[in-house]
């Protein structure tokens, strides 16, 4: 059997969610299914840390596609000539893009799709989108919804969502929850001493993982923290670790009226080497998002014995069980309070390290890979 598979969020050093959903999946799929054979379509050179066995076949197709008008092109013009050239059975696509039946060149093999839809922010808070790639996904995704022969999500919450929005059969939906890499664990205490004279000059902090995009909420989080230094003086710190995306003006403007500004330390985005120690050093992950599909900080911080308060909507409940403290997103109020129960209270904090110990056997790359795995069977029936 041959599986093509859009890889061309595989990204070195790169990688966010849906980068490391496909990454990690497709390294244990290749090599735990040696009798059948991957075509890995990249839209630009490719690292060879990607190729992960011998049965797999890189394939460069032009053009990049990192925008809505290049999209289209690589998805209904480029991709379908190397289908038809090279006749695969499935087609695996981890970003949900498809290619529509209409492009298609004439006598092609008809073959299945899997459609990876990780959530759809874009329908319920589309003006946090550009203006063309919101008008592109909600165009497009509701054909791919009923183009594949099924889909897969990561959450119960973006399957009941997608079921709903664009009135897709549930039994058509497979959930695969995400994972978290093995790198994350508990560290000693002298590590996490280390790591708060790197990033804070030795104090304790809260932290953020996300990149800095409207829905991640870092607006309201920085507004909370401030109130929440004016209502505990304390020297803890706030770390922000995330690349931005667009439309940070907001959260820049809301930075230059803290009054507790220099308690933010902006990292950046780290590579996983670095955030599995800023992790692991954290007072509590503070994870806020007012929309999420899945939330993959949740699970790291599970694994790093960190408490973690994150928000009470879509699907964190769902993800962080009872190893979190939920609070309401859209109320500066409730996050801070959030912040000041963890800061204050130890015992909540070690109840949550507990809960989180036994919630988070649910989560790991390799259930993800076997669930995916199972997904695609049922595809190709």
């Amino acid at each position: 059997m041959l599986i093509a598979v859009n890889t061309r969020l595989l990204l070195k050093d790169k990688l966010e969610g849906i980068g490391w959903f496909t990454y990690e999946s497709l390294k244990q799929i290749t090599k735990n299914h040696p009798e059948h054979q991957f075509l890995f379509l990249f839209d630009r050179p490719f690292s060879e840390e990607f190729i992960f066995s011998d049965n797999i076949t890189p394939i460069v197709v032009g053009p990049q596609a990192r925008h809505p008008f290049l999209w289209y092109w690589w998805f209904e013009q480029s991709l379908p000539k190397v289908f038809h050239k090279h006749e695969p059975d499935l087609f695996l696509s981890p970003d949900g893009f498809l290619s529509l039946s209409a492009a298609y060149p004439a006598g092609m093999k008809k073959f299945k799709s899997l459609a990876v839809i990780h959530d759809l922010n874009f329908e319920h808070y589309p003006q946090d989108i550009p203006f063309l790639a919101r008008k592109y996904f909600q165009k497009y995704f509701p054909q791919y919804a009923r183009k594949a022969d099924r889909i897969a999500t990561v959450s119960e919450y973006s399957k009941q969502d997608i079921s709903k929005t664009y009135k897709i059969s549930l039994e058509k939906i497979d959930v695969v929850y995400d994972g978290a890499n093995e790198l994350f664990k508990p560290s000693s205490e002298d590590a996490r001493k280390k790591i708060q004279l790197k990033y804070t000059s030795g104090e304790k902090y809260f932290l953020f993982v996300g990149a800095l995009s409207p829905r991640k909420n870092v607006t309201r989080l920085l507004q909370a923290f401030d109130e929440f230094k004016k209502s505990e003086p304390s020297k803890i710190k706030l770390v922000v670790a995330g690349g931005k995306m667009f439309m940070t003006s907001e959260i820049e403007n809301v930075y230059n009226k803290m009054q507790f500004k220099n308690d933010v330390i902006f990292t950046g985005r780290l590579g996983t080497d670095d955030l599995k120690d800023v992790m692991a050093g954290a007072v509590s992950l503070v994870f806020v998002p007012y929309f999420e599909g899945f939330g993959i900080p949740i699970v790291e911080a599970m694994y790093c014995d960190v408490p973690l308060i994150t928000s009470n909507v879509t699907s964190m409940p769902e993800v962080a069980g009872n190893a979190g403290l939920l609070v309401d997103p859209f109320s500066v109020d409730s996050i801070k309070d959030g912040m000041l129960k963890i800061y204050k209270d130890e015992a909540l904090r070690n109840q949550l390290i507990e809960n989180g110990r036994k919630q988070r056997e649910k989560f790991s790359w390799d259930k993800t890979a076997d669930k995916l795995w199972k997904s695609i069977e049922k595809t190709l029936g």
